[in-house]
């Protein structure tokens, strides 16, 4: 089987490795010039442990133990808790840097991948796929797009709707040297959060989104400690231990509507070309693992043509990451809410609901298994 991935981030390496292990021919296009992760820090739950566990990757992600404060949950900019969590719902979590991760996953892909740097796509049909360079990779059996938000196989494979900004921004970073906790998770106020994760060496993978006027020109770290003065410790201590060349600022952003679907033909979209949404329930990265363990797990089924299992994956991931990048989206509204009486009701809200019904949201969403091969 001859399979052409197009996007050497999280979601094209990892289903290049489940691909390419089940006797593959893989090729993998990137168009940067190098294959590197970018960005901070990034968020594993039980399930993207499993979709990696599924791939033969668990090892990529080192076990941790005892790195999680005592206290989980969410905050007021004061420091009061609203909510904690049972330290059950999130054991398995795993916060780990996003380019030590992308160097793992890279470092174990087989010898059945050829990796393509600086090689951008121009058009994708089933069977064949056009470079810039007037060039083309023809007789593929596969195209799998896993380039973004931004996705260049995406409107080869459906109506492309195009991405929307959700009206905030955020800066992330990962400290320079460790910091004491004494709790982790969000803390929200009037138009604005901040975030805190700790690493396994100490260090503290953070956030900080605020509202924002599209035509804005988000500043760096001066300006996230400007927003974010007067806020509970150790927010603070968490800044002066940042580098300011470190951190990084973006729009937050999605797909504007739901795709129709994630697979024509013989091309199929895995992670946020599928399926990019907003990252305020850490899943972004997980669901595109489960992408991949799927798309590997079907294909590998004894007896299944590769059209039937497209179709499944079809079905059992549009159903799935719908409904968490609606939840994602709907958090990250009522998050950024600005006005007093709003966020007054938002800390009614969240201080009445009880912990035990959050926490069983957080099982949910990490409730998944892998089809079986």
């Amino acid at each position: 089987m001859k399979v052409v991935i197009v996007g050497a981030g999280i979601a094209g390496l990892c289903t290049a490795a489940g691909l390419s292990e089940l006797g593959a021919e893989v090729t993998l296009l990137e168009r940067s010039a190098e294959v590197r992760g970018g960005g901070s820090g990034l968020s594993l739950f039980g399930n993207g442990l499993r979709a990696l566990e599924s791939l033969g990757l668990r090892a990529a992600v080192p076990d941790a133990v005892g790195v999680s404060p005592t206290v989980n949950g969410t905050r007021r900019a004061d420091g009061r808790w609203l909510t904690r969590f049972d330290p059950s719902a999130i054991e398995q979590l795993r916060v780990v840097r996003r380019g030590d991760l992308h160097e793992a996953l890279l470092g174990r892909l087989g010898s059945g991948v050829e990796i393509r740097t600086g090689t951008a796509v121009r058009e994708v049909r089933d069977g064949s796929v056009r470079l810039e360079d007037g060039t083309s990779i023809d007789s593929c059996d596969l195209v799998v797009g896993a380039d973004g938000l931004r996705s260049r196989v995406r409107p080869a494979v459906a109506d492309d709707p195009g991405v929307a900004y959700r009206g905030y921004v955020a800066w992330r970073a990962v400290t320079a040297r460790p910091v004491h906790l004494d709790g982790a998770g969000e803390t929200m106020g009037r138009g604005q959060r901040f975030g805190i994760a700790p690493l396994p060496d100490g260090h503290v993978y953070w956030f900080a989104s605020v509202t924002y006027g599209r035509s804005g020109e988000p500043g760096g770290i001066d300006e996230v400690r400007q927003r974010f003065s007067g806020w509970h410790a150790p927010i603070g201590e968490i800044l002066d231990a940042t580098d300011p060349a470190d951190v990084g600022v973006l729009p937050i952003e999605e797909l504007a509507r739901p795709l129709s679907t994630f697979v024509r033909g013989r091309r199929v979209l895995v992670g946020d070309a599928a399926h990019a949404m907003t990252p305020n329930l850490g899943q972004g990265a997980n669901q595109a693992m489960e992408d991949a363990a799927t798309l590997a797990a079907l294909l590998g089924q004894g007896g299944a043509g590769v059209d039937e299992a497209l179709r499944t994956y079809d079905r059992l991931r549009r159903r799935r990451t719908r409904r968490i990048a609606r939840q994602a989206s709907a958090i990250g509204q009522v998050g950024q809410w600005r006005s007093g009486p709003a966020v007054r009701l938002r800390e009614l809200a969240l201080r009445a609901a009880p912990d035990a019904a959050l926490d069983r949201r957080l099982r949910r969403i990490q409730d998944w298994q892998p089809p079986v091969r």
